[in-house]
C-alpha cells in the first residue's frame, strides 16, 4: 500500500495538481496535512484526505481524521492544535487514543520521520516554504506487512535520499 502525503502548500494550486497527477495512479490514497489554503471543494483537493490547518478558513475540513487505508490506521492532523513545534507528546497521546500506526502532520514545515513507541510519525515538510533545508518536499510511504518505507521527494519529483528511511512497525 502506498500513500502520498503533502502539507503546507499555502495556496499553491498548479504545484499540488502536478504532484497529484504525477503519483495518483501509483498510490492507494493521498493525504494533505493542512494549510492548503484552498476550499475543500476545490478540484485540486479532490481525492485528498484533507484536514484543517491554522491558515485554512474552510470549516468543511476536520481538525483531525482517522483513516484506515488497506489495513493501516492513519491519524492525519495539521499539528498546530497539538503544539508539535515544541513536542510530539500531545500528538502521541492522540495517536494512542486512536490506535493509529502512522501519524501524518505538518505545521512546522520541517521534513522528517521517526518511529516512537511503535508508531510512525511523518511530517512531509512543505512544498511552498520549507524550513531547515532548501528542498520543497512531500512523501510517499509504502507499507508492506509490518515494514514501512518513507520516501521524500522534492516538488519536481526527485528523491531527497538523505531523508528516506525504512521502519519496522512490528
Amino acid at each position: 500500500m502506498k500513500t502520498l502525503i503533502i502539507s503546507d502548500s499555502h495556496g499553491l494550486t498548479e504545484e499540488v495538481q502536478v504532484i497529484k497527477n504525477r503519483h495518483q495512479k501509483d498510490v492507494d490514497a493521498m493525504i494533505h496535512c493542512g494549510d492548503s489554503e484552498l476550499q475543500k471543494e476545490s478540484p485540486v483537493m479532490a481525492d485528498f484526505i484533507g484536514v484543517r490547518g491554522n491558515c485554512d478558513y474552510d470549516t468543511g475540513y476536520p481538525n483531525a481524521i482517522v483513516e484506515e487505508i488497506d489495513g493501516t490506521r492513519f491519524l492525519v492532523t495539521h499539528g498546530h492544535l497539538y503544539n508539535i513545534k515544541m513536542t510530539l507528546m500531545n500528538l502521541s497521546y492522540k495517536a494512542e487514543e486512536e490506535n493509529a500506526s502512522i501519524i501524518c502532520f505538518g505545521h512546522s514545515h520541517h521534513a522528517g520521520s521517526e518511529l516512537i513507541d511503535g508508531r510512525l510519525y511523518i511530517n512531509p515538510g512543505s512544498i511552498r516554504l520549507p524550513r531547515g533545508r532548501e528542498e520543497k518536499t512531500y512523501v510517499i510511504v509504502e507499507v508492506t506487512d509490518k515494514d514501512a518505507a518513507v520516501t521524500f521527494y522534492d516538488h519536481e519529483g526527485a528523491e531527497v535520499k538523505d531523508l528516506n528511511r525504512a521502519y519496522n512497525l512490528g
